[in-house]
């Protein structure tokens, strides 16, 4: 036979066979994901670049949103299947509905690992605001009355020794808005993710006076879906849960455990969601900086999460009769008591 004419039967014999091997390859069941570019959205990013999720038969697609409330209504109104956020008492009350179930862990506030900065203004400061025990008679910029910022200056007041009511709270509907009017002098303190507030003290626009894991270690946020996802695709669920976890081990390696290589692979990685307008080199700090703690496999506080709702339901600002534990679901991943000991 001549070269060509094996050619052309190994090529005859790659057609006939093509449609069998097209349904070799198993299908690929299309999740969407609502994130924020966030680099706490990270364990998502790495699960999906590095094939976590095509390991567990799941095309995720990315949906993102520039806030968090309309990451759990995406979820609640079926438009997503999956997202993380952090706790509100927006959340809360979505939750009680019966459209979400939280599966496992996002962020954590854990005392000993820089998260989230208390900071003051530099007017303030130099007024004498220099410690967090000195917060009262001052005011506090957050986004929203009932916003994570609402229930941290909270924690930090009850742990700090100081009533809550002492301090002027100016809800000013964006995190932007808060940025300027601290570096402005408008409002004398703010919390704030360290990945803004490092470059904000480093560059002598505000002052660090602590950070808010030494003062009200918490579970930040969730990962979630919704409860039509859990009763009636619950090992879809639970195929996310685990490509999630894959994300949160390289995630942790990176940024908790000080594997160089693992790092520049993560960072690599989330540089192409996070801040991919600017170069690698300005990135890579910004990415290292807004790293804040997961808990190995994404457990889950859950006693934690009780008492959010519980404080926010003290205050009117979730419906009383929500019961967390019927959103808390315990059946895909872990739950704890006391992260980082």
């Amino acid at each position: 036979m001549t070269t060509r004419t094996i050619l052309r039967s190994l090529l005859l014999v790659a057609i006939a066979l093509a449609p069998f091997m097209a349904h070799s390859a198993p299908a690929q069941d299309r999740v969407t994901v609502a994130a924020l570019r966030f680099v706490s959205s990270g364990p998502l990013f790495i699960a999906r670049d590095k094939g976590y999720f095509e390991d567990e038969g799941l095309d995720a697609q990315f949906e993102f949103f520039e806030a968090a409330q309309p990451v759990a209504v995406a979820i609640a109104s079926g438009d997503a299947d999956f997202g993380v956020t952090a706790f509100t008492a927006g959340f809360f009350n979505i939750a009680s509905q019966g459209a979400l179930q939280v599966v496992a862990a996002q962020l954590h506030e854990v005392e000993g690992f820089e998260g989230s900065a208390i900071l003051a203004s530099n007017q303030a400061y130099d007024e004498g605001l220099t410690t967090v025990a000195q917060l009262p008679g001052h005011s506090f910029a957050l986004t929203q009355t009932g916003s994570s910022f609402h229930y941290m200056i909270g924690q930090i007041a009850e742990n700090a020794g100081f009533a809550l009511d002492d301090m002027a709270l100016k809800p000013l509907q964006s995190v932007g808005n808060m940025i300027g009017a601290l570096r402005t002098g408008q409002v004398d303190s703010m919390v704030i993710v360290p990945h803004i507030a490092k470059p904000l003290v480093a560059a002598g626009n505000a002052h660090l006076l602590g950070w808010v894991s030494d003062y009200a270690p918490y579970q930040v946020g969730g990962l979630f879906t919704s409860t039509a996802n859990v009763e009636d695709h619950a090992d879809t669920v639970r195929r996310f849960v685990r490509a999630y976890q894959r994300g949160v081990a390289d995630y942790r390696a990176a940024f908790m455990d000080g594997d160089t290589d693992m790092r520049a692979e993560v960072v690599a990685i989330i540089h192409n969601y996070v801040y991919q307008d600017q170069p690698a080199a300005e990135a890579e700090p910004k990415i290292r900086n807004g790293a804040m703690y997961i808990t190995e496999d994404a457990a889950l506080n859950a006693a934690d999460v009780r008492e959010q709702v519980r404080w926010y339901q003290a205050r009117g600002l979730v419906n009383a009769a929500a019961d967390p534990d019927a959103f808390i679901n315990a059946d895909f991943v872990a739950t704890i008591t006391n992260p980082g000991e």
